[in-house]
């Protein structure tokens, strides 16, 4: 069962909101915004049922959501400015060097056509194609906690091309279109010129597929961990082999069990191969295959392409396979409790808005 707040509990989190407002005050230039955007913060982090403008208004005392509407859509503001504060927000409060970045996308639901990137399309979120809005993310995973730390909304071929329809949902001129892989790049580098500093970064096989994403990466000295398709290929003495193919001649000897971590019903454990590949480079880093297989239904089996240090333990690997569902519970947190997908915006404004200011709440 949930603990019950103590006095103390709540006074040191009304103590912090009230730092985070003072924090963020200097990216609203006129009093009235300001003030809203305190309002709204309060509003996402409270007991309210549905984080949408009508009941955030009612918790803000307003008569009607035209304030908030005003703040998501017209108010002078930056939501990029918000959103580095957030990153400088996290780096005080939960920096750790052997932290892990993971890069993932969740679905917003959305009827209609006229929302900023809606169209029908596959969302992980829901398990199939829906009409909706894909927005890539990652989430920093350290000791002392995890969070959403970016955001950058996917804009499809069909919305890019379409200067019309990008006009009426106020999509930048400069905005082009980007695969979600290119858009994990442009985030993973605000991050390190931020100061962000993490031991690994993590994706599933969206960004692990992407070459031009691992060279990025190796281009940047960050290790990572990315899971892979089973029909992705490696060099084995001269030959392009997929790698399921090559988890199938692994020895027996070479299956360990070893914890991923800790989930929903306690430890995680599974049997793991792990075989390097190639030389050590220049570096001192090399690649390596991971391959996660079920301990039960053992032709249920996940791939990882890993580069890093060579001299890195296995469990190090391991565990940074295993802290992927981290972002999963930022994303569920965040829809759940701080009004992530909640609140009717149609413009790419107002989503990049509403999706900062959630994000900060969440933190």
């Amino acid at each position: 069962m949930p603990t019950v707040p103590t006095v103390t509990d709540v006074r040191d989190w009304a103590e912090e909101l009230k730092a985070v407002e003072r924090r963020l005050a200097p990216r609203f230039p006129r009093r009235e915004p300001r003030e809203r955007a305190a309002a709204y913060l309060r509003g996402l982090l409270s007991v309210v049922e549905r984080k949408n403008g009508w009941q955030l208004a009612e918790a803000a005392g307003d008569e009607n959501p035209y304030g908030v509407q005003h703040l998501l859509g017209r108010a002078d503001w930056e939501a990029d400015r918000v959103r580095d504060d957030l990153v400088a927000y996290v780096q005080v409060h939960l920096a750790d060097p052997r932290g892990v970045l993971i890069v993932d996308e969740t679905g917003f639901l959305k009827k209609g056509v006229k929302s900023a990137g809606v169209q029908r399309q596959y969302s992980g979120t829901a398990g199939r194609i829906e009409n909706c809005r894909i927005g890539v993310f990652p989430a920093f995973v350290g000791r002392h906690g995890h969070v959403l730390l970016d955001r950058e909304l996917y804009l499809p071929e069909s919305w890019a091309d379409d200067v019309d329809r990008r006009g009426e949902a106020r999509v930048p001129e400069d905005v082009a279109f980007a695969t979600k892989p290119k858009l994990a790049e442009r985030m993973l580098e605000r991050a390190w010129k931020a100061g962000v500093k993490a031991a690994w970064v993590v994706g599933d096989e969206v960004y692990g597929d992407d070459s031009d994403l691992r060279r990025f990466l190796e281009s940047n000295g960050q290790p990572y961990v990315l899971a892979v398709r089973c029909d992705q290929k490696l060099w084995v003495d001269l030959e392009h082999i997929r790698v399921d193919r090559i988890a199938d001649g692994s020895p027996k000897r070479a299956w360990r069990r070893s914890n991923a971590g800790l989930g929903t019903k306690g430890p995680r454990w599974y049997d793991w191969a792990l075989r390097p590949f190639g030389p050590v480079d220049e570096r001192g880093w090399r690649l390596w295959l991971l391959v996660r297989r079920h301990r039960e239904r053992r032709d249920e089996r996940a791939y990882y392409l890993c580069r890093g240090p060579a001299s890195t333990p296995r469990e190090d690997l391991i565990r940074a396979a295993g802290s992927r569902w981290a972002i999963e519970e930022c994303f569920e947190r965040a829809k759940g409790d701080c009004g992530l997908d909640e609140y009717e915006v149609r413009s790419w404004v107002g989503w990049h808005r509403n999706v900062t200011l959630s994000m900060f709440a969440l933190a």
